[in-house]
């Protein structure tokens, strides 16, 4: 039997084959064997991935925790040393600084000391450099650098924070959140120049938590904590929880509510609901972190998907 219908859509001459060795060839020419109907007229099911992506397997982190969690701070303010990390200290919790070597010089000794009692020291640029279309930063904006002076500026910044520290910086995080230098057709992403240097660079200002199977160690999302009271922060600890991530909070002064400032005490509600055994939860640096998932990522697929250290 011949199909009788002269049809020039591809779905209109598939549907108009009457028989199932002339419905096969109309499929396969048409591009629609993937999507084909049976004669009965009822979907055909797709046959399931014999394995699925490695991506997609359930990410294990230790001891049966359900999420994890790094709280970080950038720029070496005073109120962190003063006000901020004898909270932390008084619950165990180990945090992340951010530190520009100016802030480490208004306050040596503390910030010695916050380093030898395990808190970790990262690399936030020498000078701070962000768009020029912050007035401030007209003078070192980063529509003014190149590739090349930003990689030469953070071996500086990890030399400088060496040698009044005595520690290593082993993660970094984007001033302002940018990662870019140049402007226009010469813009171009420093970001390869930070895996090439750090376990991991952390981003500002984001909307979602870390997917540790998944996401780019040297693009880490990082959730602003300042301003935020714990009711306001918990549901991101409780969505993190609940889809396995790793939560990285980032805030700038600590003290009583204000502009940029963690209030002293969503810090200290933070530390004590992540030490509850109950929430399951794993608090630590990122840099100890960053170097589990790399760990992990290895085991599994022998791919640490980054370019870091």
């Amino acid at each position: 039997m011949k199909c009788t219908q002269t049809m020039h859509n591809p779905r209109e001459r598939l549907a108009g084959c009457c028989t199932w060795p002339l419905l096969v060839l109309c499929a396969a020419v048409a591009g629609w064997v993937g999507g084909c109907r049976s004669l009965s007229g009822v979907q055909e099911p797709a046959k399931p991935a014999a394995t699925a992506p490695k991506d997609q397997e359930t990410f294990r982190w230790p001891e049966g925790k359900r999420a994890a969690i790094s709280l970080t701070f950038d720029d070496a303010r005073v109120s962190q040393v003063e006000q901020g990390v004898p909270i932390l200290d008084a619950y165990g919790v180990k945090a992340t600084f951010y530190v520009s070597p100016s802030g480490i010089e208004r306050r040596p000794a503390d910030w010695k000391k916050a380093a030898a009692t395990g808190h970790e020291m990262g690399n936030h640029t020498l000078k701070h450099p962000c768009s020029g279309n912050f007035r401030w930063s007209r003078h070192k904006a980063l529509e003014d650098y190149t590739l090349e002076q930003m990689g030469d500026e953070l071996d500086e910044a990890s030399a400088v924070i060496e040698g009044l520290l005595g520690v290593r910086a082993t993660t970094f995080a984007y001033t302002c959140g940018q990662t870019f230098v140049g402007r226009g057709v010469r813009t171009r992403s420093y970001v390869p120049v930070v895996a090439e240097r750090f376990i991991v660079g952390r981003g500002a200002y984001d909307e979602a938590a870390n997917d540790p199977a998944y996401c780019d160690l040297a693009q880490a999302t990082g959730i602003e904590l300042d301003g935020l009271d714990f009711e306001q922060a918990k549901p991101f600890v409780e969505q993190a929880a609940k889809e396995g991530r790793w939560l990285i909070f980032f805030g700038h002064d600590v003290g009583k509510p204000g502009r940029q400032t963690v209030p002293a005490s969503t810090l200290e509600a933070l530390c004590r609901y992540a030490n509850d055994p109950s929430n399951q939860l794993w608090i630590d640096t990122v840099d100890a972190i960053g170097t589990y998932i790399l760990k992990k990522r290895a085991e599994n697929d022998g791919s640490t998907r980054t370019g870091g250290l």
